[in-house]
């Protein structure tokens, strides 16, 4: 695929647009005034390779928080701005990497005028974050009801607030529930700018339902050559946002990390309790950042005939199972040995 040309910002040293990699990102649910709990999320985020976080800013203490919490943690925080520009000039002052704001919400020309003083000062760029749900009243009156014309149309005008500034570290997002509207938004400002682009799909729902709507509306844009930086949108631990998002990466082969597991749905052959396995030693295998191919399979017709191309897996039989390397059967091994097995001999092949 051939990516959209975008120009290169900085986040707190992590590169965005450009050729830099597609950065996954993700945004913590703790009170933001909790820095205990808000740090060891970030820790639990980072962990998974969570490259950039954002954090939600509602008032003075969150603000007043951020500086704290920016000391205890490795990973850039973008501070989630609303109506507020005071909130904004004291996430700066407290150190943040970023801001997420709407322009057109937070008061007026003078007040965008001192945050982008701030934000220039400290070289911080600003996300103009446009959802289909908070579109302005001229915008829905214009189109009748949330179109992605009229998100592009609200995101330009954000745009032109800040260019008239000399203002051009920016990133642009415009999200909706919808998964068709948000590819539609997201192909027409590709056409209209070269700003680094954010992709999601908002309030896309619980655990399946928000994976699929997730991986249809960013792997589609992404294959497209669209979008500079991603955050799957859950109602779930945000940490399993952030290992969905590296799935999508590895699934278009934009980003390897980790074990990329391979196995079978199961049906009438399978003898062994695959589905335990599998939840096992995926979690076995959750901290490993190296890339590795790993099949686990419920019987000798799926493995390791058809999981040749692993690096490493076991096939299932009847009370016991095969450990297999690139097709080639290494032992037998029992079955309750099996999760073990497969697990130790992965972490032996990275180590060495």
């Amino acid at each position: 695929m051939k990516r959209r040309f975008s120009r290169q910002i900085n986040i707190g040293g992590v590169k965005v647009g450009g050729e830099a990699p597609v950065v996954v990102q993700s945004m913590t649910n703790t009170p933001t005034q909790d820095v205990a709990a808000t740090v060891k999320q970030i820790e639990r985020l980072a962990s998974a390779g969570c490259e950039l976080v954002r954090l939600a800013v509602p008032d003075m203490e969150a603000a007043s928080a951020l500086k704290e919490i920016k000391s205890q943690v490795s990973i850039p925080i973008i501070a989630d701005i609303h109506f507020d520009y005071k909130l904004a000039l004291a996430a700066i002052e407290n150190g943040v990497n970023g801001l997420r704001l709407n322009p057109g919400n937070i008061g007026g020309k003078k007040k965008i005028q001192e945050i982008v003083a701030a934000a220039r000062s400290c070289s911080i760029p600003i996300r103009i974050g446009v959802n289909a749900g908070s579109l302005s009243r001229d915008l829905l009156k214009k189109y009748n009801h949330p179109t992605p014309e009229a998100m592009v149309e609200s995101a330009m005008s954000h745009i032109k607030l800040l260019e008239d500034l000399d203002f051009n570290l920016i990133k642009i997002s415009l999200k909706s529930s919808d998964v068709l509207q948000t590819i539609s938004a997201y192909r027409l400002l590709s056409q209209q700018v070269d700003y680094p682009l954010h992709l999601g799909v908002t309030e896309a729902g619980t655990l399946i339902s928000g994976t699929v709507k997730n991986s249809i509306g960013i792997g589609l844009l992404l294959l497209e050559g669209i979008g500079d930086t991603i955050r799957v949108s859950l109602t779930h631990d945000p940490v399993v946002e952030v290992r969905v998002a590296y799935e999508i990466l590895k699934a278009l082969g934009l980003r390897q990390r980790g074990a990329e597991i391979i196995s079978c749905p199961t049906c009438g052959r399978c003898k062994i309790d695959l589905f335990r396995l599998v939840e096992k030693i995926e979690d076995d295998l959750s901290n490993i950042t190296t890339p590795i191919k790993v099949a686990i399979m419920g019987c000798v017709v799926n493995g390791p005939g058809e999981a040749r191309e692993a690096d490493i897996g076991i096939a299932g039989g009847e009370g016991h199972g095969t450990l297999f390397k690139k097709g080639r059967v290494i032992k037998k091994v029992s079955e309750q040995d099996l999760a073990r097995t497969l697990t130790k001999e992965v972490r032996r092949m990275i180590n060495e």
